[in-house]
């Protein structure tokens, strides 16, 4: 026996004057879009390396490249990174950082480039536009998880052995994947109208890369130690770190404060996205 098809009612009263009406219908779609949030991400999947040559290995060559970068400059002293970090090997150290900072990045460019990847689908298919960011963070999630099967051999490499805070650290890279993908979604509108934010966005992360304590310990002396106390991105990086290397952690409170409100803003954004996507479309199929 087939579902009924749910009816949909277009008015041209803005959704936003009814926000009881519009919350119901966001987490409706929200709950409706899980088979096809699925296919979707199965299709990016396997269509992202399909046509290469060393397939999932792509997932580990941006970080790693970094990675083995960083730790030649600093093992040739052209750049001091190392910095105190008493027992743990450097390549470890900026290994966790490289990892959990491509993270934050892939989810910060997941809105765009889901949109940019289904505009036909978009403008000529009705479905739950949730399910396109849905699947593309299921993606962003799936390349943690490999590239985490490239930590666990660097551990083992170094003789290296999980701190007891270990359990703790999916907390802190969900955190960093949420605040990426909030980021993401405030700028989404704007990045589909105007390829001038995309390209703003690959300037800024790369600059940001060297705002960001992932390759060298955070500074704990003014002005430089700004760059945990401004940069929302270094408590949880260093935290989650802290978890993964040392079990000492230093910026809890800094962390559970920004995770509180990158929570607030995430939904905040997704009623952006919710509002914005519409005209987007219009935008995109004329």
């Amino acid at each position: 026996m087939s579902k009924a098809l749910a009816e949909v009612v277009y008015t041209p009263e803005a959704a936003i004057r009814q926000p009881g009406q519009l919350l119901s219908s966001m987490f409706y779609d929200l709950l409706a879009s899980r088979e096809l949030t699925w296919r979707l991400f199965v299709r990016n999947l396997s269509a992202q390396y399909r046509q290469t040559v060393l397939g999932y290995v792509w997932a580990f060559l941006p970080p790693l490249a970094t990675t083995l970068t960083f730790v030649f400059l600093n093992s040739q002293k052209i750049m001091n990174l190392a910095g105190d970090k008493s027992s743990v090997p450097y390549p470890v150290y900026v290994m966790v950082g490289m990892l959990l900072w491509q993270g934050f990045v892939d989810a910060l460019n997941n809105p765009l480039k889901a949109i940019n990847q289904s505009r036909s689908m978009l403008s000529k298919i009705n479905f739950p536009r949730e399910a396109l960011i849905i699947a593309g963070m299921a993606e962003v999630l799936f390349n943690v998880i490999i590239r985490f099967i490239l930590l666990a051999a660097v551990y083992v490499w170094f003789g290296f052995t999980l701190p007891s805070t270990a359990w703790l650290a999916p907390l802190g890279i969900l955190s960093l994947l949420g605040l990426g993908l909030m980021i993401g979604l405030m700028l989404a509108p704007l990045g589909v109208l105007y390829y001038d934010i995309q390209l703003t966005i690959t300037l800024f992360v790369s600059l940001w890369l060297f705002l960001t304590p992932v390759v060298y310990t955070p500074p704990t002396s003014w002005p430089a130690s700004l760059l945990v106390t401004f940069n929302p991105v270094s408590p949880l990086l260093v935290t989650t770190r802290e978890m993964l290397i040392t079990g000492s952690l230093t910026h809890v409170s800094e962390s559970l404060i920004i995770s509180g409100i990158t929570l607030i803003l995430l939904l905040l954004g997704w009623l952006l996205y919710r509002l914005a996507i519409p005209r987007l479309i219009e935008r995109i199929g004329s």
